[in-house]
């Protein structure tokens, strides 16, 4: 057993011991390692002033792919195994990057306290892109906020780097001495204890599926982390660090996206990022929704098994769960078992998740050819915002007539709502206006909106009713025979 995390941080190599091991990422390289270029404003994932790249070795371990995430996010005890780089990694006192010199040129850098994160998150951008076009930003730098509101010498550039001076990260920090130091750890269980604020604090990364079950039964208390961008963001408001944690990081087996026997099959540590390629073709609908799910720096680490077990009302894919029917594999010690998703919440925050049970796959039935599916998400904000609402409609017709139905709402009550009263009012019914504006009488009937931030209660009300309507209108060309 090993008693210690590696890391390297820009080529150099860091055996983590003690306390330090439940630092997050950000104060790490500030405190420790002196990196000062990596900002820290908003410690919960929206500003991406503290964007860093993070290089995690493949499943076969021949190479290492980097995603830029928010640091200050990320803890110590999730990163075992990564190299890191910062905004002083990518160049020097006497030669500067090529998107370093692009920023310069355009006037790109303005009071400079957003830089760092831009400068990292567009490398990042170029470690799956050949140029910086106008698309790739777009989507690419939702994740990072200019105070000086100046986006536009930013993009500028974007476009003006020079790639064909860019190298990419392998070619500036060769891996294959990283690979081979971690090829022998593969196996090996960490376990790490450290007093911390007087009391004992113990975290474990398991190499697999049976060691993490083992020390879950031992700690059936432990705080599950995989990517952690809920918790870490709980644990920089309360500063308060779970004394027992169990990180999932290093078990593969967890990590799996695939599709088998007409269902999409994701391990609990299946990231956004790789649902949202395999959806794009897979489910559009789902698709499009997982792509406006927080931002690139979000999405890398962000699990789905998280999402379901955070439990929350307006969780972005809880709804098309909801009506696709979706099963949860539940693993312990003593056995696993499976449960319908419309039956795993009990009441707000309250979930059907046994002491030392972990979420180890989600199993989600594909939508038939013959079907309508359409989901919603109501926010202030088309990126990085969170719902005012959320829905998901499923329809099969026979002919012109609603032979079956799924609904789903969230943001309407303590869980999200599976609308069944409302399902049993659409079977039989044509599928026409008439019949979609009362539903939306029906369904809210079934729901208990309140008021706050977000939206009013009455507001929550009128797009149940509306969303009926907007099903209708998206989706008659395509529900009526030509």
């Amino acid at each position: 057993m090993l008693d210690h995390l590696l890391i390297c941080v820009n080529g150099r190599r860091h055996e983590v011991r003690g306390p330090d091991a439940f630092l997050s990422l950000s104060d790490f390289l500030r405190r420790r390692c002196g990196l000062n270029g990596t900002k820290i404003v908003c410690s919960e994932g929206d500003c991406g002033a503290c964007t860093v790249l993070i290089g995690r070795a493949t499943s076969d371990g021949d190479r290492l792919v980097y995603r830029p995430v928010d640091s200050c996010i990320q803890f110590l005890f999730q990163l075992d195994g990564t190299h890191v780089i910062t905004v002083e990694g990518l160049g020097d006192e006497t030669k500067l990057s090529p998107v370093q010199q692009a920023m310069i040129e355009c006037h790109g850098s303005q009071c400079g306290f957003c830089t760092p994160g831009f400068v990292v998150m567009m490398t990042g951008l170029l470690e799956e892109h050949d140029s910086l076009d106008d698309d790739s930003m777009r989507c690419g730098l939702t994740g990072n906020l200019c105070r000086c509101t100046g986006y536009t010498p930013i993009l500028d550039a974007g476009r003006h780097v020079d790639v064909a001076l860019h190298q990419r990260i392998e070619e500036i920090y060769p891996s294959e001495s990283m690979l081979r130091e971690l090829e022998q750890r593969r196996g090996e269980m960490i376990e790490v204890r450290a007093e911390r604020d007087d009391q004992e604090h113990l975290f474990a990364s398991p190499p697999d599926l049976e060691s993490a079950l083992k020390f879950l039964g031992a700690h059936p208390d432990a705080t599950i982390v995989a990517g952690a961008t809920d918790i870490g963001v709980r644990i920089n408001k309360s500063l308060t660090v779970p004394r027992k944690i169990l990180d999932l990081n290093r078990i593969g087996e967890l990590a799996g996206v695939k599709v088998e026997n007409g269902e999409l099959v994701l391990g609990s540590r299946a990231s956004w990022t790789a649902i949202e390629q395999v959806c794009e073709d897979l489910v559009p609908e789902f698709h499009k929704i997982v792509a406006v799910f927080g931002a690139p720096q979000i999405r890398h680490v962000g699990t789905i098994g998280g999402n379901i077990a955070n439990a929350s009302p307006i969780a972005d894919s809880l709804p098309f769960l909801y009506v696709m029917d979706a099963t949860l594999e539940l693993h312990s010690a003593a056995g696993s078992r499976q449960v319908n998703i419309n039956d795993f919440y009990k009441g707000y925050k309250k979930i059907d998740l046994r002491p030392g049970e972990l979420i180890t796959q989600v199993r989600i039935p594909l939508p038939a050819d013959d079907e309508l599916l359409r989901l919603y998400k109501v926010s202030r904000r088309r990126d990085l915002d969170i719902a005012s609402f959320t829905a998901a409609i499923r329809v099969r017709l026979d002919g012109e007539t609603i032979f079956d139905a799924a609904v789903a709402f969230g943001a309407v009550g303590p869980t999200v709502i599976r609308a069944r009263k409302t399902e049993a009012f659409l079977r039989g019914k044509p599928l026409d206006e008439e019949t979609m504006r009362q539903a939306g009488e029906v369904a809210v009937l079934e729901i208990s909106p309140i008021s706050d931030v977000r939206g009013a209660a009455d507001y929550r009300y009128q797009l149940t009713r509306n969303i009926f309507l907007k099903f209708y209108h998206e989706t008659q060309t395509l529900a009526v025979p030509v």
